[in-house]
Order: C-alpha cells, then sequence, then structure tokens
C-alpha cells in the first residue's frame, strides 16, 4: 500500500513544481501533467491490484485531477504550440472545441467519480476507469506520441 505521507509528498512537489514554474505556459502545464502522471500511478497500482485500495488516497489523487483539469484550458495559448519539448499536438489549436470537450469531458468524469462513494475498489472501478478512459481519449488526440 502507498503511505499517505508518499502521496503528500508528490503531491506537495507537483504543486511545489508548479509555483516555481516559469510562468511560461509551456513550463506550467508540463508541471502539472507530471503530478497528474504522479496521481495516475497511484489510481493505478490500486485498479492493477499492485497496491492495496485506499479511498483515501484515491480522493487525493481525484483532488490532483480536478485541480489540473481546473487550469489546463488557459495554458494552451496562441504561440505554446512549439518549443521546450512540448507533448502538447498541434491538434489542439486546430481543433480547439474538439480539446475544450475532451477537456469537459474530462473534468465530468472527476467530478463524477469525486461525487461518488469510492469506499470499495469495486465501488471505485467505474467511476476511476470513466476518468482514466477519458484521460486516454484526450491523449490520444491531442497528444504527441511517443515514437
Amino acid at each position: 500500500m502507498i503511505e499517505k505521507k508518499t502521496v503528500i509528498a508528490i503531491l506537495a512537489g507537483a504543486l511545489a513544481s508548479v509555483a516555481i514554474a516559469a510562468e511560461d505556459p509551456r513550463d506550467v502545464r508540463h508541471e502539472l501533467m507530471e503530478g497528474v502522471g504522479e496521481a495516475a500511478k497511484v489510481i493505478g497500482g490500486m485498479l492493477k491490484g499492485e497496491v492495496e485500495y485506499d479511498a483515501a488516497e484515491a480522493a487525493q489523487s481525484l483532488a490532483v485531477f480536478e485541480r489540473a483539469s481546473s487550469q489546463l484550458g488557459e495554458l494552451f495559448p496562441e504561440g505554446s504550440e512549439s518549443g521546450k519539448d512540448t507533448e502538447a499536438s498541434p491538434a489542439i489549436w486546430d481543433d480547439r472545441a474538439g480539446f475544450e470537450a475532451a477537456l469537459s469531458d474530462w473534468q465530468g468524469a472527476i467530478a463524477d467519480a469525486r461525487a461518488a462513494d469510492l469506499q470499495t475498489l469495486e465501488d471505485a472501478k467505474p467511476a476511476l476507469g470513466a476518468v482514466f478512459k477519458t484521460c486516454k481519449n484526450c491523449h490520444d488526440n491531442y497528444r504527441i506520441k511517443d515514437e
């Protein structure tokens, strides 16, 4: 089981990184997504049965997702399409409405999961699965894929 202090350290590091990052939106969105990735590892480990399910840790990870999702829409302004090894796909700017819809879908899935009673893994699987599905959808369409 992942200890709460580990999750808190991950969250604190992610938030500190965002605060320290330059005001360049590419830096800020990168740091936010690093935090999301760490939070996703926590939930993913639980869903895969690699670590014991812990409702409080799942809720903490969802809170990271929620904070990131509330900020990401503003972090893709014109002029931030390239540079700094961004993984943002040009499709974000070419299909802004689609990107915003994908982000909205993720926000909705997160809100639904946060509102659900996720006390057991069996209770959590549908809601957390929906969150991960919307993550994948956005990454499939709006992130440059690693070769």
